[in-house]
């Protein structure tokens, strides 16, 4: 996943077969271990939208019983920087910065994050580039809300 195009091309390819968004998803896992934690299940990835679903399985739950914050965190942080990879050209890197979050209520099912940039355009120069990502439970409600500040420059 060395470039935004590749990343994409190669959703595009795996996703339309049987088995392909798990195998793009473990594919993923590979390139940065740690989101691996979480087992996200790709269903969505074009420029300006990704969505990813996690499900409510013990590894990811809180003490109560719910889908623990930072699980959220790490799906937002993977939505947010999936969609900014397949969305800014090819002749761009990016790394987050920072990320504000809110916990809104309860995960008490499976949850699934869905990234969406909040500017509308890449420019030439170095800048910040805001991306919204909202996670909602099984009936649709939005438990969790982040903005991810991601750093977006020309490659050198």
């Amino acid at each position: 996943m060395s470039t935004s195009r590749g990343a994409l091309a190669m959703w595009q390819k795996l996703s339309a077969r049987p088995g392909g968004a798990w195998l793009f998803s473990r594919l993923i896992c590979l390139k940065a271990p740690y989101f691996g934690s979480i087992k996200p299940r790709f269903e969505e990835l074009r420029p300006g939208h990704c969505r990813i679903r996690i499900a409510k399985r013990r590894a990811v739950l809180n003490h109560i019983g719910t889908v623990h914050a930072i699980a959220m965190c790490n799906l937002a942080e993977l939505a947010g920087g999936t969609m900014t990879e397949v969305t800014i050209p090819p002749t761009h890197r990016w790394i987050p910065k920072g990320m504000t979050v809110e916990y809104l209520k309860k995960a008490t099912t499976g949850v699934v994050g869905v990234a969406e940039p909040l500017a509308p355009e890449i420019g030439s120069e170095a800048a910040d580039y805001p991306v919204r990502v909202t996670v909602t439970d099984a009936s649709g409600e939005a438990v969790f809300r982040a903005t991810i500040t991601m750093w977006v420059s020309p490659r050198r």
